[in-house]
């Protein structure tokens, strides 16, 4: 037996429904901190050294993403 239940609903109303919690706060804060960041006119060293620090897993989750970089543009 196949059975299929769509739900129509907006994201945010699956969320709640999830009991998943609403990091829509953490996100405006983390926006909010690069724009103030880049607007102070920082150079591109000091930059990379806030991306290290706020970007998830750190150092890892860096060094990941300049590696697929590069891959790319082989």
């Amino acid at each position: 037996m196949k059975v299929n239940v769509e739900i129509e609903c907006t994201p945010e109303e699956a969320r709640r429904a999830m009991g998943l919690p609403d990091l829509t706060p953490i996100h405006d804060r983390y926006t909010q901190l690069m724009l103030e960041t880049m607007e102070s006119g920082i150079k591109p060293e000091m930059m990379e050294s806030m991306m290290r620090n706020w970007a998830p897993m750190g150092e890892a989750g860096v060094t990941f993403w300049r590696r697929l970089f590069e891959t790319a543009q082989r």
